[in-house]
């Protein structure tokens, strides 16, 4: 069934959660240009008051004190999923507070379908569902490759998971096997399409001989940047860099006032909309371990170094990253530089992590995605209609 109508629920707690939401419509609107896709802020549209105080507290504790910030990751992992303590008081103010809003803009838009790139959003649905007030599929597009008690819930039709690694580990923690699907973590619908790496490299004035390696922060430019330009660009190494600040001006000023200090070939960019193409073109990817970013790497057989980590979700995702072979956790600048010399020497090194990281990547994770929509919508359909 082609859908027309579907309402992405989402949260803008970094960007990762928003540019899984923005995948998924590009998909939707290239199978059907008059599909009515909706990506809703959910705190923003529905409670203000939730938006500044849950995602406000959450943006500075991730800035202030990460340790905190991990600690309590970690201690929400050790609740029972379905029936954690704190889950269940969270959902429960969330509800008083969103629901009554949200419920009127799905009565009003009538979805054929409802897809939560967040987990916040996702409890109000299923605490609606459980009430009988929310009749159409709820879909769970999974952001990181972990599994964390906040995104389980009883009244979910579809969790879409970022690997096959994960579908056990979600059946274990009492989730029905069938409403796992390992689709991968949804990216633009460009990266499934095959490039040309001189051409690219050409396009973006680097050297087609010189390995070239991608430093990123994520779309706020978070992460140690500055001194990892610094140190790779002091080392002599046998590379050029390609630096992408996001949206955060302030370090990109800062870099290009180190530059004449630095040796080697070094580009510095602010934010870019075509990084599909800029992923393409490297050879080696260093930076954060978002869910995002990390699936747009793999999906471009793109290896990465990872650096300092948020504690929670970006430490577990470098962990199975490294288990898979696809990317190594580094300590530190001086531990990076010794990384990235060993890599640069060794051939069989940079194709076996090259070869992981495509064993790991899904390009056409929207595609496939819409499909088990599409599906899903069409078994409800067919329900209501037998009724």
């Amino acid at each position: 069934m082609i859908l027309s109508k579907v309402l992405i629920l989402s949260v803008s707690a970094g960007e990762g959660h928003m540019r899984a939401a923005a995948a998924l419509k590009s998909e939707l609107y290239r199978r059907n240009p008059q599909t009515e896709a909706i990506i809703l802020d959910t705190f923003r549209y529905a409670s203000p008051l939730l938006e500044k105080v849950v995602l406000g507290t959450y943006m500075e504790i991730i800035k202030m004190s990460p340790i905190i910030y991990g600690y309590l990751y970690r201690q929400a992992e050790k609740e029972k999923p379905l029936s954690g303590f704190a889950k269940h008081e969270f959902n429960r103010i969330m509800n008083r507070l969103a629901a009554p809003k949200l419920v009127s803009y799905i009565e009003q838009m009538q979805p054929q379908a409802i897809i939560c790139t967040h987990p916040f959003p996702l409890g109000i649905l299923a605490e609606l569902r459980g009430a009988g007030r929310c009749n159409v599929p709820i879909v769970a597009t999974i952001t990181d490759y972990t599994v964390h008690p906040f995104w389980l819930f009883e009244h979910v039709d579809c969790y879409m998971v970022a690997a096959d690694g994960l579908v056990k580990a979600f059946a274990e923690f009492g989730i029905r096997p069938e409403k796992i699907k390992a689709t991968g973590i949804p990216i633009e619908p460009e990266f499934s399409k095959v490039r040309d790496k001189d051409k690219l490299r050409d396009n973006w004035k680097l050297d087609r001989n010189l390995p070239t390696i991608l430093i990123m922060g994520g779309g706020l430019g978070m992460g140690p940047m500055a001194e990892v330009v610094k140190g790779l660009g002091a080392a002599g190494l046998p590379c050029q860099l390609v630096v992408v600040c996001g949206h955060n001006e302030t370090l990109r000023l800062k870099l290009m006032k180190q530059l004449p200090s630095l040796q080697g070939k070094i580009q510095v960019h602010g934010y870019i909309r075509n990084i599909h193409e800029l992923m393409a073109a490297c050879d080696l990817m260093v930076g954060k371990a978002g869910g995002l970013t990390a699936s747009e790497a793999m999906a471009s057989k793109l290896p990465m170094f990872i650096t300092d980590p948020i504690p929670g979700q970006e430490e577990r995702n470098a962990e199975f990253l490294q288990r898979a072979g696809a990317a190594k956790l580094v300590r530190g600048t001086k531990d990076l530089i010794l990384q990235v010399k060993d890599y640069l020497r060794n051939k069989s090194v940079q194709i076996r992590m090259s070869v992981a990281a495509e064993q790991i990547g899904r390009p056409q994770s929207a595609m496939t995605a819409v499909n088990i929509i599409e599906d899903l919508v069409t078994q409800f359909t067919e329900i209501e209609d037998a009724r």
